[in-house]
């Protein structure tokens, strides 16, 4: 009893002390700046698919769809601009408490630094001991830490409705060096905002916990970026990966490689392994240049 009580405490001390806040709806009203063209990735069907409009330190930082059946993002989405590629190692690990009610005001918060989560937040979502016996398995953030300029960008990655269990092997040998050869292009190529989806699709397998599944096991991670405005003089190994540009890799043992294809290859190649008809930017991401010439286009007309 003493326990019960002891823990109900704890919960309730963190429910108010808020650390990020995040909001929770059937829609990304709030948070439709982190899509190209605020249009969000079109074609996604699900059951308990929730909307996060991820924010920390009283600013929104990206948007995630989150599948409540399998407590996992099935994306992430975010905004990219110049990055370091350095981490935050002193960011804890956080929950989203509007995956455990409704009526919650919406600060995401540290999880419980106690031996067992209360039931209330593992019901809704994973948590930390969700990893603790996945041997194989690390935490394989969507939107990475790396990918973020601002130290506050970066530890607002630190959050389990971000994360989704990758191989180690995956994360370590192929992910991981991926994701630098994207910061490093699009650092040096893209001028402006690069628009940014990382996301899984489910292979039907599980992590287990006191023998009840817990978390869905991603088959394939993915990402894909738009960035409109780029540099056109750019040497031509890497010209033809703009304005749109995209990678997949299998999360299994037996191959780590990232194989990187044009957005309409991905979006093919997904669809033939999902239920979805997935279309990830609006109109497949298209240069600003474009527009521009459409525009000049429409006065020399006038």
């Amino acid at each position: 009893m003493h326990l019960v009580g002891t823990c109900v405490l704890c919960f309730s001390l963190l429910m108010a002390s808020p650390l990020v806040s995040a909001n929770v709806s059937k829609s990304f009203k709030d948070c439709s700046h982190f899509f190209y063209m605020q249009s969000p990735p079109a074609g996604i069907k699900g059951t308990n698919l929730r909307r996060v409009c991820q924010k920390y330190a009283d600013n929104l930082r990206y948007a995630t769809l989150y599948d409540s059946s399998h407590h996992l993002p099935l994306y992430s989405a975010y905004i990219f601009k110049k990055s370091d590629g350095k981490r935050r190692m002193d960011t804890p690990w956080m929950y989203e408490p509007q995956l455990v009610s409704d009526d919650d005001s919406g600060n995401m918060r540290a999880l419980p630094l106690t031996e067992d989560t209360p039931p209330l937040i593992e019901d809704s979502q994973a948590v930390l001991e969700d990893y603790t016996d996945a041997v194989e398995y690390r935490r394989g953030p969507l939107n990475p830490d790396l990918h973020q300029s601002e130290p506050d960008d970066k530890s607002s990655t630190y959050t389990l409705t971000n994360v989704v269990p990758l191989l180690t092997n995956l994360l370590d040998a192929s992910w991981n060096p991926y994701l630098d050869i994207i910061r490093r292009r699009l650092n040096n190529f893209c001028h402006g905002k690069s628009f940014i989806v990382t996301g899984v699709t489910l292979s039907g397998g599980t992590l287990q916990r006191d023998n009840r599944d817990r978390l869905g096991i991603p088959k394939y991670l993915w990402l894909a970026y738009c960035c409109p405005k780029f540099d056109r003089n750019s040497p031509y190994e890497v010209r033809f990966m703009f304005p749109s540009y995209g990678g997949y890799a299998l999360n299994e043992q037996t191959d780590h490689s990232v194989v990187e294809v044009p957005l309409k290859t991905l979006e093919s190649f997904l669809k033939s392994h999902t239920d979805n008809d997935l279309n990830i930017f609006y109109k497949g991401c298209v240069s600003e240049n474009t527009f521009k010439k459409k525009r000049d286009l429409t006065s020399v007309s006038v």
